[in-house]
C-alpha cells in the first residue's frame, strides 16, 4: 500500500517538473492552414458575389416581355460554356466527391461553374450562388491539402472546411454554414465526418470576417419578420403543423422534380439545347410572374412586404416549385436551398391568409424549416440558419419543424448521393 502511495507521489512531481507549455493545438500549423482557407474562402465569394451583382443589374435591365429572350439566350450561353469548357456537375457530384473520392473535389472544372453559375443566377435562373460557391471554395480546400501533402481525413476535413467557407461567406452564419456543410453529406448520421467540424468552424469564421469586409455585411437577419411573441405551449404543435403542410409540398416539389427530369432525359439532346429550353420556360414563367425570377435572396422581402390575394400567392406557389424544378433539371447552375426558403415562406402566407387568427411568423418560419430539412436532410443547420437569417430567436419551435420536415421525407432522399452505395473511404 506505502509503495503504490509512493509511485503515485513520483508520478505527480515528475509531472508538475515538466515545463508548462502554449496549447499546442491553437498555435498548430494545421489552424493556421484552416484560417488561411477560410481567408481564400471569404475572398472568393466575396469576388463572386460582386461579380453576381453587377451581372444581376446589368440583365435586369430586361423586363416585360424581354426577359423570355434574354433568359433562353443566357441559357444556351450558359449551357455552351458547359459543353466546350466541361461539365462542374452538381451538389449530387460534391457529396458523392467527399464520400468515395476520398474527400477530393476537383478544381479543373471551377471555370466552367463559375462562369456558367454566374449566367444562370444573374439572369434569373430559381437556383442559388451557394452550390458554386461550395463547389469552388470546397476543391481550394483540396488544392490546398494536397499543396501541403494532406492525405485521409485531413485532407477531406480540408475540403468540408472549404465548402464550409462557401456556405458561411453565403448565409453569413459561421455556425449553420459549418454544420450544414457537414449534415449535406448524408442523410442518417448527421455528422458522420465529426473530425472536420473544428476545421469547419475555424475556416467559417475568418469567411465571414473576409466576406463582411469585402462587401459590407453587417450583423442581423435579411429577411423582414415580425417579432415573434410566445404564446404557450400550443405553439410548438402549431410549429408541427405547419410543418406538415410544408412537406407535402416539398414531396410536390420532389415528384415534380423527378417528371421534368423525366422529360429531359427522354431523347439525349446537347446540354446547350436542355438549357435554351430551360431558359425558354423560366423567360415564360417569370414574364407572367414576375417575383418568381431570381432565387429569392431579396425576393422573400418583397413577398413580405406586398399584400398579395390569395389566389396570386397559390400562383405564386405553384410555378415557383416548378421554375425551380425546371432550372434543376435542365442544366442550368445553382443550389436550391433559398429558393426552398420562398416556398416555405409563401406556404406560410397562404396558411396565415386562410387562418388569420395563426401567428404569420410562426407559420412563415415553420414552412421555411420544414421544407428545406425534408428535401436536403439538414434538420440541425436548418434550424440555426434561419433563426440568423429570420432573426426568429426561438430555436425550439424552428427544431420542432426542421426535425417534422426531416422524419416526414421520402425514404430515399432527394440528393441521391447522401444515400450512397459504396464503402467510404
Amino acid at each position: 500500500m506505502k509503495l503504490n502511495r509512493r509511485r503515485k507521489l513520483v508520478r505527480y512531481l515528475n509531472i508538475l517538473d515538466q515545463p508548462i507549455r502554449f496549447n499546442p493545438f491553437v498555435f498548430s500549423r494545421n489552424f493556421l492552414l484552416w484560417a488561411f482557407l477560410g481567408l481564400i474562402g471569404g475572398l472568393i465569394a466575396g469576388i463572386y458575389w460582386i461579380g453576381l451583382e453587377f451581372l444581376t443589374h446589368k440583365l435586369a435591365f430586361f423586363s416585360d416581355w424581354q426577359v423570355i429572350p434574354a433568359m433562353a439566350i443566357c441559357g444556351l450561353l450558359a449551357g455552351l460554356i458547359i459543353h466546350f469548357i466541361g461539365d462542374p456537375g452538381e451538389i449530387h457530384l460534391i457529396v458523392n466527391n467527399i464520400r468515395f473520392n476520398k474527400g477530393k473535389l476537383d478544381p479543373k472544372n471551377n471555370p466552367s461553374m463559375v462562369l456558367s453559375s454566374l449566367l444562370c443566377v444573374a439572369s434569373g435562373g430559381s437556383l442559388g450562388p451557394e452550390a458554386p460557391l461550395v463547389q469552388v471554395t470546397g476543391s481550394t480546400g483540396t488544392w490546398i491539402g494536397k499543396l501541403f501533402r494532406l492525405k485521409g481525413e485531413e485532407l477531406r476535413s480540408l475540403s468540408i472546411a472549404g465548402m464550409a467557407s462557401g456556405f458561411t461567406a453565403l448565409f453569413g452564419a459561421p455556425l449553420g454554414g459549418s454544420l450544414f456543410s457537414l449534415e449535406i453529406l448524408h442523410h442518417k448520421h448527421a455528422v458522420e465526418y465529426y473530425k472536420a467540424i473544428i476545421p469547419a468552424f475555424v475556416a467559417s469564421c475568418f469567411s465571414y470576417l473576409v466576406f463582411a469586409l469585402i462587401i459590407h455585411l453587417g450583423l442581423g437577419p435579411i429577411w423582414d419578420l415580425s417579432a415573434y411573441e410566445y404564446s404557450g405551449i400550443f405553439d410548438f404543435g402549431y410549429a408541427v403543423l405547419f410543418a406538415v403542410i410544408a412537406v407535402v409540398f416539398g414531396w410536390g416539389f420532389i415528384f415534380c422534380t423527378k417528371l421534368f427530369k423525366s422529360i429531359f432525359e427522354k431523347r439525349p439532346i446537347p446540354i446547350y439545347i436542355k438549357t435554351l429550353i430551360g431558359g425558354i420556360l423560366l423567360g415564360i414563367i417569370a414574364y407572367f410572374l414576375p417575383i418568381t425570377r431570381y432565387f429569392g435572396h431579396h425576393e422573400i422581402n418583397e413577398l413580405l412586404s406586398s399584400n398579395f390575394p390569395l389566389t396570386l400567392l397559390i400562383a405564386i406557389l405553384i410555378f415557383k416549385i416548378i421554375a425551380i424544378s425546371i432550372t434543376v433539371t435542365s442544366g442550368w447552375r445553382g443550389g436550391f436551398i433559398i429558393p426552398l426558403f420562398f416556398v416555405g415562406a409563401t406556404i406560410g402566407l397562404i396558411i396565415y391568409q386562410i387562418f388569420p387568427s395563426i401567428n404569420l411568423t410562426l407559420a412563415i418560419v415553420s414552412c421555411m424549416a420544414a421544407i428545406n430539412a425534408c428535401v436536403t436532410r439538414t434538420p440541425m443547420s436548418t434550424t440555426i440558419l434561419l433563426a440568423t437569417l429570420t432573426g426568429f430567436g426561438h430555436f425550439i419551435p424552428i427544431l420542432f419543424a426542421s426535425l417534422t420536415g426531416y422524419f416526414l421525407a421520402p425514404r430515399i432522399p432527394f440528393i441521391g448521393s447522401q444515400l450512397g452505395n459504396k464503402k467510404a473511404e
